[in-house]
């Protein structure tokens, strides 16, 4: 039998049936019996509830539990014992305490970092609710009291499962309830938090410091209180932070939409029910822009990914990577790069997000692997993809867009023709022959509108029968459509002036678009005559005011380039104009103009990899390695130094260069092919020489021209038996003419200073290091620097100060878009807030592991997640709960990576608390081997452990065991 008190009172038996309960008595009694199912209720307390405080009747309340009993049968015992009554029934059985039990088991997978299990097991709780508890039961003591503890615990359960959904990205979804819960209940701090975060999350952040605001001041009018230590911390947080990365929104379009309203309409609605779903048709026809408008209108998150500019499939991980906002790579060790394609899973796993593929053909069998390996490992996630054939993948429904209709294609040409400056007063049945004669695509219908700048209507209908010869054709196919629009094409570029040409023709190189400077240098155009060729539709001028080209058109006049024989000098002059920018942009990269430059190089990502892919392929190395130096700083900071590495390697084919000039050039190039595994085979080759090249650039007395590339040889080196040079080189740059580069001296001499000085000398030289750094106004070296201070603050028990350095940490990270450093530095804080006596702020602590681990899922950082879920096994191991602290410290040994440069020390943190709980056992063998593993992982970070080991805040004890290990 199932009973039913969120709501009510109701009984159901077995057979789905409900009992006959009688009146509001009988319901009453039954609701009080349930609240415990299995404990005593004294018979004096039922009876004065039921009797709304009249007299107690031992008989009145004897005869409502003959008829109860009645009406519930035998499924259901109402025992006599002692001085009370209970009911015998399965405490799973009552709603009440299934959705205790579920409100637990979300919570608790909402702390372990878990926010896809926390929010199905909430959703279920709380569908368990048919209205307010007990309803209807006479307003007694202890009906009171019970329905108000479950209210709260309703609320309770709501709030966690919104701040699951949030964790997963759905914050547009939850902004409304959160409004509505918010108006219910104005002094809920926690329900202000969820709702800051969740219009902060949409770009709202204007908005959530009102609601602090609103919240603060109620506060103080109603109860005279101040907002709570997690509300104000959040405030400031919000003051501080910078924009976080993001997807790739759909590109602006420029133009109306027209005749295709219906189809987004079908498509929006396919993708409800089915998960991938491609757009199928000719080059042409409309496959990007109806996937711009589906993506356009979609719920929650959207990501859209341009494929056009790929040339090779393998480069498809991180394109998609790059469209999420994320770091290909980061900071590792020898031999251990990550394979984007892991980071994607791991990013997308648990997040609800609509995944654009835009021009899959050329890719066809990688886009199709991808997109099936995706939607296999990411239960939320869905893909839109277009493609001029299926992606044939399992569950895929294919939407094949169709050229418009006549309708709609006299509406399109009606509409261009009058933004090309010409009312369209024309004979409607010649307008209409003119759009069959371009098979009514709409790409075709464009190209030619734009020639109403200088045709009639009439003389355009005329050219376009000569060009297609529509009288001498029958019923056309899909490749007929095709060739139709290249007739199309080639007629509108004949129809171009010989300079137009040439600049259309070499525009060709760029992918991705460009700059107009940069479009007016290699197009060797100028600025008219780039006007002219978006006039006449050939070219697109968007709103941040790059120049981009149809990749019909593209493809078109590519072949027209090499016919020219203008392909290598085109190519030459766009790697050059992409150097000219690199050197440009590099010189402020480690500067406080860094937020301005990052954005500059991240837009031209395309055209460096398309520059590096010429400069490889045609045997310009000099070229290929200044080019990859010049950007390496952009690379490295944003972490997509593994999109480059197979131009590096390719780069790396021959001998290394002898001239002496492009030495540290090289040595770079030898970092950048050691990003990804297939590139350990040449770092092991080209080491020892690369070394001596970067040594020779930086002697100490001098500058070099790459400074960021002496901390990525040491942070490359740090894993190899050997990382003596690496190290020696680093700290000789104490004198060095480079400001960064002092900074840096200073920052990997205090580690060495950490063992050889101890801690005062330590703290000394990473004081000098943040200075270092934030005089030459780099947000980057400074957040590191001030994370190893922290950590010292911590070790001398100042918690204080230690929360204070992370806080500025994160603050930094943020404003660079560093979602895994922010995790990193919030799992610190995390560990600082609890003091190694057992004492502290745990539900603070919580708190911040919670966040870390939502930040590294969304950044696919499997390590950021095994560092939280260490934190998490802390707080177990802390509150005696072995079992607990075990199974999360297992699931973080499974997930961290010991070849990030970061995981070493959550490794060695793992295997200790480990060795914690076998010692708590009294298991010696077991906590002997654990502690070993941990010495031989402190051993893999390099010469200072000692002092690697007290940045780790372990015990004094085990550390001097792990030291002696």
């Amino acid at each position: 039998m199932r009973f039913g008190i969120l709501g009510e009172t109701r009984a159901w038996h077995d057979d789905g049936t409900e009992a006959p309960l009688g009146g509001p008595a009988r319901r009453a009694l039954l609701a009080l019996l349930l609240l415990r199912p299995g404990a005593v209720v004294p018979a004096e307390r039922l009876a004065g509830e039921l009797g709304q405080g009249a007299e107690p009747s031992a008989h009145a309340l004897q005869s409502q539990v003959s008829r109860l009993r009645a009406a519930l049968g035998p499924e259901a015992a109402i025992e006599r014992t002692g001085a009370g009554y209970r009911i015998v029934v399965p405490a799973d059985a009552v709603d009440a305490v299934r959705f205790e039990r579920l409100a637990a088991e979300g919570r608790a997978a909402l702390r372990d970092g878990d926010a896809g299990a926390a929010v199905r097991l909430l959703r279920e709780a709380l569908g368990l609710w048919r209205g307010p508890a007990l309803a209807g039961l006479p307003d007694g003591e202890s009906a009171h009291a019970a329905a108000a503890r479950l209210e709260e615990l309703r609320l309770a359960a709501l709030e966690d499962r919104i701040e699951g959904e949030l964790r997963l990205g759905e914050h547009r979804a939850a902004v409304p309830e959160l409004r509505e819960l918010a108006r219910r209940h104005p002094l809920r701090e926690r329900t202000a938090a969820l709702l800051m975060r969740a219009l902060s999350a949409g770009g709202g952040q204007a908005e959530a410091l009102l609601v602090f605001e609103e919240t603060r001041r109620r506060l103080a009018g109603e109860l005279g209180a101040d907002p709570s230590p997690e509300l104000a911390r959040l405030h400031r947080e919000l003051l501080a932070a910078g924009p976080a990365p993001s997807p790739a929104a759909p590109p602006a379009q420029l133009t109306s939409f027209v005749g295709r309203e219906r189809e987004v309409a079908g498509v929006a609605a396919l993708l409800r029910t089915a998960r991938l779903v491609t757009l199928t048709g000719p080059g042409g026809v409309g496959k990007t822009r109806l996937a711009v408008e589906v993506a356009a209108g979609a719920d929650g998150e959207v990501c859209f990914a341009e494929l056009a500019a790929l040339s090779d499939g393998g480069g498809l991980p991180q394109a998609l990577l790059a469209a999420l906002g994320l770091r290909h790579d980061g900071l590792q060790l020898a031999g251990g790069a990550r394979a984007p394609l892991e980071r994607l899973v791991a990013a997308l796993s648990d997040r609800e997000l609509l995944l654009v593929l835009d021009n899959c053909e050329h890719l066809i069998d990688e886009a199709a692997a991808l997109a099936g390996r995706l939607l296999a490992a990411c239960p939320r996630l869905r893909v839109l993809a277009t493609s001029r054939e299926p992606l044939a993948v399992i569950g895929e429904r294919v939407w094949p867009v169709r050229p418009l209709d006549g309708a709609a294609a006299v509406r399109l040409f009606a509409d261009r023709a009058s933004a090309a400056g010409r009312g369209l007063a024309a004979d409607p049945g010649l307008v209409r022959r003119i759009c069959a004669a371009l098979d009514d695509l709409p790409l075709a219908i464009e190209l030619a509108a734009a020639r109403l700048r200088t045709l009639g209507v009439r003389e355009l209908a005329a050219r376009l029968d000569d060009v297609l010869g529509v009288t001498a054709r029958g019923v056309r196919t899909a490749d007929e459509r095709h060739r139709t629009l290249r007739s199309v094409v080639a007629w509108s570029w004949e129809l171009l002036s010989p300079e137009e040409q040439r600049a259309a023709r070499r525009f060709t190189v760029f992918a991705g678009g460009a700059s107009g400077r940069a479009a007016r240098e290699v197009c060797v155009a100028g600025g008219d005559v780039l006007e002219s060729l978006a006039d006449k539709s050939l070219l697109e001028v968007a709103g941040d005011g790059r120049v981009r080209m149809l990749e019909t058109i593209r493809a078109y006049g590519a072949e027209r380039l090499e016919e020219a024989g203008e392909g290598e000098e085109a190519r030459r002059a766009h790697a050059r104009q992409l150097l000219e920018l690199a050197r440009a942009a590099d010189a402020h990269l480690l500067r406080a103009e860094q937020l301005d430059w990052l954005p500059v190089l991240g837009a031209e990502h395309g055209n460096l990899l398309a520059a590096l892919r010429w400069a490889a392929g045609a045997g310009e190395r000099g070229l290929g390695l200044r080019l990859l130096a010049a950007a390496s700083a952009y690379l490295w900071i944003r972490g997509v130094s593994a999109s480059v590495a197979p131009y590096a390697i390719a780069l790396l084919s021959g001998e290394p260069p002898q001239d002496g000039g492009l030495g540290e050039e090289y040595a770079i190039c030898v970092l950048h092919a050691a990003a990804v595994p297939a590139g350990r085979e040449l770092w092991l080759r080209h080491a020892a020489a690369a070394g001596e090249a970067l040594a020779a650039a930086w002697p100490g007395d001098r500058a070099g021209r790459h400074p960021a590339a002496l901390l990525l040889w040491m942070m490359r080196n740090a894993g190899e038996r050997d990382p003596g040079d690496a190290f020696t080189l680093v700290s000789a740059q104490r004198h060095c003419p480079d400001p960064w580069a002092r900074a840096l001296s200073h920052y990997v001499g205090g580690f060495d200073a950490l063992g050889t000085g101890g801690a005062a000398a330590g703290e000394d030289a990473f004081r000098a290091a943040a200075e270092g750094f934030r005089g030459t106004g780099d947000r980057w070296g400074l957040a590191l620097a001030l994370d190893v201070l922290a950590g010292l603050a911590s070790g001398r028990g100042d918690q204080a100060e230690a929360i204070a350095l992370t806080d500025r940490a994160l603050t930094l990270s943020g404003q660079l878009g560093a979602l895994e450093d922010q995790a990193d530095f919030l799992v610190n804080r995390a560990d600082y807030l609890i003091s190694g006596d057992g004492a502290g702020d745990f539900s603070a602590a919580r708190a911040g592991y919670a966040s870390a681990a939502a930040l590294a899922r969304r950044a696919g950082s499997s390590s950021g997640l095994a560092a939280a879920l260490r934190g998490f096994g802390d707080l177990a191991l802390l509150a005696g709960d072995l079992a607990e602290a075990e199974r999360l410290y297992a699931r973080a040994l499974e997930r961290n990576d010991p070849h990030w440069v970061r995981s070493l020390g959550t490794q060695v943190r793992i295997l200790v608390g480990l060795g914690r709980v076998a010692a708590a056992r009294g298991d010696r063998s077991t906590a002997a081997t654990r502690y070993g593993q941990a010495a031989e992982a402190a051993a893999a970070m390099g010469p200072a452990v000692p002092g690697a080991l007290r940045l780790l805040g372990l015990p004094a004890g085990i550390a001097a065991v792990l030291t002696s290990g």
